[in-house]
C-alpha cells in the first residue's frame, strides 16, 4: 500500500501515538499544518526554543491551538545541569537532593519545578530519573541520580513527583529499566547491561517497580538487556514493555520511548522502522525527535503498520485512550506564576543543604590571594545546558578580595607546576560532565577542588574537594559563603566509591 493511496485517518492516529520537536522560537506555518493535518499528539521543547517566558507562552500557547484540548506540551526540566528553561528558579540536581537527604525539601523542590513549568505552558516534565548511577564512569546519568541505595533514592524521587503532580504537572520517570551502570551514552552507542535477573530486581528495577503505582509515565531505556532479550534495547523489546512492565508489574500509565533519533536506534535500525517495533513492544508514545524528514517516515510507517494491522487496533485503541487520560488528568493551561521569588529561596535552600565536603577541605586563611583554575571554553554533553564560565565564578568569588584567573584549553598539556609558588590558595573548578584524564590526574593538586558538575571528578584529583552537583549561581554562592565561614557543607554523597 502506497503513502498516497493510505487512508488519511491511519495517519491522524499514528500522529496520536507521536510526539515530535521542531526548530525556532516561533511555531512557523509549515510546522503549524503538520501539527494540525497529522493529529500529532506531544511536542518536547528544548533550550533552542527558548528565548524567555514571555516568548515561551506565546509559543506553548500556539502549540496548544494547533494541537487541540489533548496537547502534550513537554520539557526536560530535572535540575542541576539539565534544565530547558534557564530563568527559571534553578533546581539542584537529584544528587543534591541525595545528599541532603530531606524527603520535604525534594516534594518542594518538585513543586516548584511544577510551578514554574506550568506557568509557561507545559504539561508534561521528562523528570525525575530513577536511574541509580553506581558506576562512576557512567557518562550521562551521575548527579541526575538521587543516588545508588534503591529504596531511599526512590523515595527521595516520588517525593519530587508529588510535588510536581499536586501542582498539575505530569511527570515521567526514566530510564526504565535503569540507565545507572552504563558506560556508555545511548545518545552515542547502544549500552548493554549484562547482568543476571536477580540482581537487575534487586537493584536497576526496583525503583521502577516502586513507583510503577504512582507514576503517570515512564520512560524506556535504549539499552539492551539480556537477561530479559538478548536482541533489543528496551525500547524494542515486548518482553521488557510488554512482559515485564505492563504484565509482571501491571503499570497503567503511559509509556513513552526516549528520542528515537540518538544513535543507539536511529543508527541501526531506522527511525520508521524502529518506532513500528516500539510500538509493538507496547510503547505508547514514539518520541520522533530527529528532522522534519525522519518525522515524516516515522509517521507512514506506523500509518501502513495500523493499516495492514501490524500494530493491532485494539493495542492502538488503548494507547490512544492513555495518552487521552494523561492530557485530561494534566490539562495544558498556563498559569500565573505568583510563588516565584519564594520559590528562588526553596531552590538556594536546596543547593546548600546539598553541598557536600570530600577530603576535609579547609578555608583559606584571611586575606589569602586566591588562585582560580578552571578550563577555558564552556561546554555541554548534547543533553545537558553548556557548563559555567570561568569568569562567573571568579566573579563570584571575588568579593573575598582580588582573584588570578588562570584558565587552560586542552588540559592534557596544562602544566600544573608552571603556577607560580607564591602562596596563594589555589582553588581547581571542574565545569564539564567529562572526567579528568591521567595527565591530570597524576599532576593537578590544588589546595581546593570545586567538583561543579559531575561529583565524581573528585576521584580524579588527590585534594580536599567541595561537591555542589551543578552550577547554577545558588551553587556558586554556597561555595563562597563556605569559603567565607558562613556556610557548613553537610551534604552526603548518596553513592560509593568516596571513601575519605
Amino acid at each position: 500500500m502506497s503513502q498516497t493511496s493510505l487512508d488519511p485517518q491511519y495517519r491522524k492516529i499514528a500522529g496520536q501515538l507521536m510526539m515530535i520537536r521542531f526548530p525556532g522560537t516561533e511555531l512557523d506555518a509549515a510546522t503549524a499544518a503538520f501539527l494540525r493535518e497529522n493529529s500529532i499528539g506531544g511536542v518536547c521543547l528544548f533550550r533552542g526554543n527558548m528565548r524567555d517566558a514571555e516568548q515561551v507562552r506565546a509559543l506553548t500557547a500556539a502549540l496548544r491551538d494547533a494541537m487541540g484540548p489533548e496537547a502534550l506540551i513537554a520539557i526536560d526540566q530535572e535540575g542541576g545541569a539539565v534544565v530547558r528553561s534557564t530563568w527559571l528558579p534553578p533546581p539542584p540536581a537529584a544528587m543534591g537532593l541525595g545528599a541532603a537527604d530531606d524527603l520535604e525539601l525534594a516534594r518542594q523542590t518538585g513543586a516548584a519545578v511544577a510551578r514554574a513549568v506550568r506557568s509557561l505552558g507545559f504539561n508534561w516534565n521528562f523528570a525525575p530519573v530513577l536511574d541509580l548511577n553506581n558506576n562512576p564512569d557512567n557518562p550521562v546519568i551521575a548527579e541526575r541520580s538521587f543516588g545508588a541505595e534503591p529504596v531511599r533514592a526512590t523515595e527521595l524521587a516520588l517525593a519530587w513527583m508529588e510535588g510536581s503532580q499536586a501542582q498539575g504537572v505530569a511527570c515521567c520517570v526514566k530510564h526504565f529499566p535503569g540507565h545507572g551502570d552504563t558506560h556508555v551514552d545511548s545518545h552515542r552507542e547502544l549500552p548493554v547491561v549484562n547482568k543476571p535477573l536477580e540482581e537487575l530486581e534487586r537493584f536497576e528495577f526496583l525503583p521502577f517497580r516502586m513507583a510503577a503505582p504512582h507514576a503517570p509515565a515512564i520512560m524506556s531505556a535504549h539499552i539492551v538487556y539480556p537477561s530479559l532479550d538478548p536482541d533489543y534495547p528496551a525500547t524494542m523489546s515486548r518482553p521488557i514493555l510488554s512482559g515485564l512492565l505492563r504484565g509482571a508489574w501491571d503499570y497503567r500509565g503511559v509509556i513513552i520511548t526516549d528520542g528515537m533519533d540518538m544513535h543507539a536506534i536511529a543508527g541501526r535500525y531506522g527511525a520508521g522502522q524502529a518506532a513500528v517495533q516500539a510500538l509493538q513492544a507496547g510503547a505508547d508514545m514514539v518520541m520522533a525527535l530527529g528532522t522534519r524528514e525522519t518525522q515524516e517516515e516515522t509517521l507512514a510507517a506506523i500509518a501502513h503498520a495500523l493499516a495492514s494491522s501490524a500494530v493491532p487496533p485494539r493495542e492502538a485503541a488503548q494507547r490512544r485512550a492513555r495518552l487521552t487520560a494523561l492530557a485530561a488528568r494534566y490539562p495544558c493551561l498556563q498559569a500565573p506564576y505568583e510563588e516565584e521569588a519564594a520559590d528562588r529561596q526553596r531552590m538556594v535552600e536546596g543547593w546548600r543543604r546539598g553541598l557536600t565536603a570530600y577530603r576535609a577541605p579547609r578555608r583559606p586563611p584571611p586575606g589569602a590571594r586566591l588562585r582560580l583554575v578552571a578550563r577555558r571554553d564552556v561546554v555541554s554533553d548534547g543533553v545537558s545546558e553548556a557548563g559555567v564560565p570561568a569568569d562567573v565564578i571568579a566573579a563570584c568569588l571575588s568579593g573575598m578580595g582580588a582573584v588570578e584567573l588562570v584558565t587552560f584549553v586542552d588540559e592534557d598539556s596544562f602544566d600544573w607546576d608552571a603556577l607560580p609558588d607564591d602562596g596563594s590558595y589555589t582553588i581547581l573548578a571542574s565545569t564539564s560532565r567529562l572526567r579528568h584524564g591521567e595527565h591530570a590526574r597524576r599532576s593537578w593538586r590544588p589546595d581546593l577542588h570545586l567538583a561543579l558538575w559531575n561529583p565524581y571528578h573528585a576521584l580524579d584529583i588527590a585534594a580536599p574537594a567541595l561537591i555542589t552537583y551543578g552550577f547554577a549561581m545558588p551553587a556558586l554562592e554556597a561555595v563562597r559563603d563556605w569559603l567565607e565561614g558562613r556556610l557548613d557543607a553537610e551534604g552526603v554523597i548518596p553513592v560509593p566509591g568516596f571513601a575519605p
